[in-house]
């Protein structure tokens, strides 16, 4: 399995999101006047573990989102979070327990085994985007890239710089298209 690593990874989640707003300049005309009040403690009970910061941030800024006409981000919406709590659930039930068990998940098992894999977005044509959850600190998460032609990989930075690193076309995008700047609220 590749690695990719950035040259700097971003921990500040604002950073993060003015990276991938510099990368998908259309996103900002999408963006809150302020940030939504998600319930985070509903979403995170439930999956048992807490989110990254910089997808805490995302979501508080943004609604969901595609990239490219490819690329579906999911984010929690105030009000709709036990949507997305199941919507995640069924993933991690489904889709991916069933690679697990057909042995195509290279060993990774689903949340919430530990460093299980936790989906965040995923393409029109199956790919997904997970976090490998290894550790205590979810800042420290690497971003799992499991295309549906079987390639797998890992992005040693957080969800959100993975994103306009995608975008801008500075990361390898082994076994996945690339993805246009364009952005489409969903």
């Amino acid at each position: 399995m590749g690695i990719q690593a950035p040259e700097r990874r971003i921990t500040d989640p604002e950073e993060a999101i003015a990276a991938l707003e510099r990368a998908v300049p259309g996103l900002v005309e999408h963006r809150r006047p302020a940030p939504a009040s998600v319930d985070w403690r509903l979403l995170e009970d439930g999956l048992g573990t807490p989110l990254p910061a910089d997808y805490r941030r995302l979501a508080e800024w943004y609604p969901t989102f595609a990239l490219g006409d490819f690329l579906l981000v999911g984010l929690p919406e105030p009000g709709e979070e036990g949507g997305l709590l199941r919507g995640v659930r069924e993933d991690l039930e489904g889709v991916i327990q069933e690679w697990w068990e057909a042995d195509m998940s290279i060993g990774l098992r689903p949340h919430p085994a530990p460093g299980g894999l936790l989906p965040w977005a995923e393409s029109n044509e199956g790919d997904k985007l997970l976090w490998r959850t290894t550790g205590d600190d979810p800042q420290h998460w690497t971003v799992t890239v499991a295309s549906r032609n079987g390639g797998w990989w890992y992005y040693e930075g957080g969800a959100v710089q993975f994103l306009a690193e995608y975008c801008a076309g500075t990361l390898e995008p082994w076994a996945l298209p690339p993805v246009t700047a364009e952005v489409t609220p969903c």
